[in-house]
């Protein structure tokens, strides 16, 4: 039950077309599988999905971190002496999606040691969670037919609007269109992912009182403490933290300064270790908490769903756990399904997201 080695695998598989947002856009899954394999042979899988844009990790730090920096120093230790193994990835600061990954590759091994669904060593609440969909920077027609699809194919009727843009009636006018369109049935929120300052921010919400929204995610970069406090005091919306929390210290930061009304959670950068402090601190401050995505695989979305599923509080609202439908391929043996806009947990030992390894050969960019 000691960790006998970790292996890091780069892959690429395109997106069927780009998600494009405030600060970057994507065409290409150009992750890390992260494999952690016991001395008793069980072997525990994450995915990794750099987002330099955000974080500053990329494809080849991500790989550099955890074959240079942890693995020599975890192989050996047992996947259950899990502040041991944090212990290590502390010295190192930053890199989150690296730390993220590992974490959620040695959960995925505890629960195939000891034969039980991660979901439910981690809290087993409920078995499954609704689904939020992403709308990316495409014109209003375009995105109005997606959410139609969506709704029409999948069930879901949650959809975060990516805002952030210059000049403000662009995002104005999407939002009225799909909010035109879709109904007062169908939940949107929005996520302006920096674009904007938090007087532009202000500016939206005071044009889009009558579209019903929901949330608003990052209106501005979070170094405007003071604008941004103005603002969350003055929203009628909870204004979430996202990039600007990605560890329980940076969310109490931000909730002790005003910078925010509520915290997104993303396992992808702070695995489920990490996840259940962030939780455990918004419940205990009676803060709302969101299941976000960075635009993650099948691999990502399952491990989200597993985490998200396990709590009361991170299942109130939906997930963002479609953005796998946008790409041409995935890695995963068993694809996830998609029903009355709900996603299930995987009842079988660990996270439940097994490998297809022809895939991974044909996917992988190392060789």
């Amino acid at each position: 039950m000691k960790i006998a080695s970790i292996e890091t695998i780069p892959y690429e598989i395109p997106y069927t077309h780009p998600l494009a947002f405030a600060s970057g856009s994507v065409s290409t899954a150009d992750h890390v599988l992260v494999r952690v394999t016991t001395t008793d042979g069980v072997v525990g899988s994450a995915d990794a999905p750099p987002r330099p844009y955000t974080y500053g990790e990329t494809q080849s730090s991500i790989m550099e971190t955890i074959g240079s920096l942890f693995s020599p120093a975890l192989v050996g230790t047992s996947i259950f002496d899990r502040e041991k193994i944090h212990a290590v990835m502390r010295r190192t600061i930053h890199n989150q999606v690296a730390k993220g990954a590992l974490d959620i590759a040695i959960w995925d091994a505890i629960g195939k040691t000891v034969g039980q669904p991660v979901h439910r060593l981690l809290g087993g609440y409920t078995d499954s969670m609704r689904v939020s969909h992403m709308l990316g920077f495409r014109p209003a027609a375009e995105l109005v037919d997606d959410a139609h699809r969506m709704g029409e194919d999948y069930g879901i009727t949650t959809f975060k609007i990516k805002v952030g843009r210059r000049p403000l009636s662009l995002d104005i006018e999407t939002i009225r269109a799909l909010r035109g369109a879709l109904g007062d049935e169908v939940e949107l929120y929005l996520d302006a992912n920096r674009g904007w300052t938090a007087n532009e921010a202000a500016e939206v919400l005071r044009n889009t009182t009558d579209c019903d929204l929901t949330m608003l995610e990052e209106p501005c970069d979070a170094k405007e403490a003071m604008s941004r406090r103005r603002l969350v005091d003055r929203s009628p919306i909870p204004v979430v933290a996202d990039e600007s929390a990605p560890t329980a210290g940076d969310a109490s930061r931000e909730l002790l300064n005003g910078g925010c009304s509520a915290i997104c959670i993303k396992t992808a950068r702070s695995g489920f270790t990490e996840a259940t402090e962030i939780l455990g601190l918004c419940t205990g401050l009676g803060v709302d908490v969101t299941m976000g995505n960075q635009i993650d695989t099948q691999i990502g979305s399952l491990a989200t769903v597993a985490f998200g599923a396990a709590h009361e509080a991170t299942s109130r609202r939906a997930g963002e756990l479609s953005n796998f439908l946008d790409m041409s391929d995935d890695l995963i043996l068993d694809p996830i399904a998609i029903r009355d806009g709900r996603i299930s947990v995987r009842e079988t030992a660990g996270v439940g997201a097994d490998i297809d390894e022809e895939k991974l050969a044909a996917y992988r960019s190392d060789r």
